[in-house]
């Protein structure tokens, strides 16, 4: 089992794992983030939030300085390389995807609806989310994120026409979101373990934690995995067998839950 003392990285979903997944608390993780802080452990987001919403977040959290990974693993960035994400591989913008998206629709027929079509208030009714953060959830880079309002049979026949684009689809919690192919949360994580570097040029020790089946790819590529509960209709399906934790707790609590398995 891995310490406090080790070179310890933890990667961490945001919605529904960190942050409840209907109020958006993150206090009942609050005991363990002090607890990372005063051992200097990253805290590091790898989140279909953008970057303009963890930002603010990684404030309220008290973990700034820290990597992050946004819209699935579409943008990676950190504080001391603010560019960061113009050095991972190359792929097509968010305006290119939406002109992708809006031909395809217009097109083929798709019935789709997607952040680029709707308003603030919108997004804010359709998450919970506060008109101010609905903004920032609008401000994306590299992704988007959309309900799928057509047939089983059509949305396989969408999911065909975008890897003809070199897209793909990847389910989160809320929504289906539009990526560059080979661009989720694990590629990210991978990306981002090789060029930030350990301070002792050693290699770094993780802990993931996700709900989703989005984190999946995330939770394959870290030393120890938690899996926590969640609300998906689809359950976080893994390859792996080892060091694999399934919290009882939701949220926040399923979080704790899971770090005091692997760190007490």
């Amino acid at each position: 089992m891995p310490a406090l003392h080790d070179p310890l990285m933890i990667i961490t979903d945001l919605d529904g794992s960190l942050l409840d997944h209907h109020t958006y608390s993150w206090q009942p993780a609050g005991t363990w983030l002090a607890r990372l802080k005063a051992a200097e452990v990253p805290v590091v987001i790898c989140s279909s939030k953008t970057a303009a919403e963890i930002e603010p977040l990684q404030r309220e959290l008290d973990i700034v300085g820290a990597p992050f990974i946004a819209e699935n693993g579409a943008v990676v960035k950190w504080q001391q390389q603010p560019s960061s994400a113009a050095a991972q591989p190359s792929g097509k913008n968010y305006a290119a995807l939406c002109d992708i998206l809006a031909q395809l629709r217009e097109q083929q027929g798709f019935k789709f609806t997607g952040f680029a079509d709707v308003t603030e208030k919108e997004v804010a009714d359709w998450t919970g989310l506060t008109p101010r953060n609905a903004a920032l959830a609008k401000t994306r880079e590299g992704s988007e994120s959309l309900i799928w309002r057509d047939t089983e049979a059509r949305f396989a026949a969408f999911r065909e026409a975008l890897a003809q684009q070199q897209l793909e689809l990847v389910q989160g919690g809320r929504f289906w979101h539009v990526m560059n192919q080979g661009r989720g949360k694990g590629a990210a994580l991978e990306w981002l373990l090789t060029h930030y570097p350990h301070p002792a040029s050693g290699r770094w020790i993780t802990i993931g934690l996700g709900d989703g089946p989005n984190d999946a790819p995330m939770l394959e590529k870290v030393d120890y995995a938690v899996v926590i509960k969640g609300y998906s209709k689809n359950p976080v399906a893994l390859t792996r067998r080892d060091n694999v934790f399934y919290s009882a707790g939701f949220g926040p609590e399923g979080w704790s839950e899971g770090l005091t398995h692997y760190l007490t």
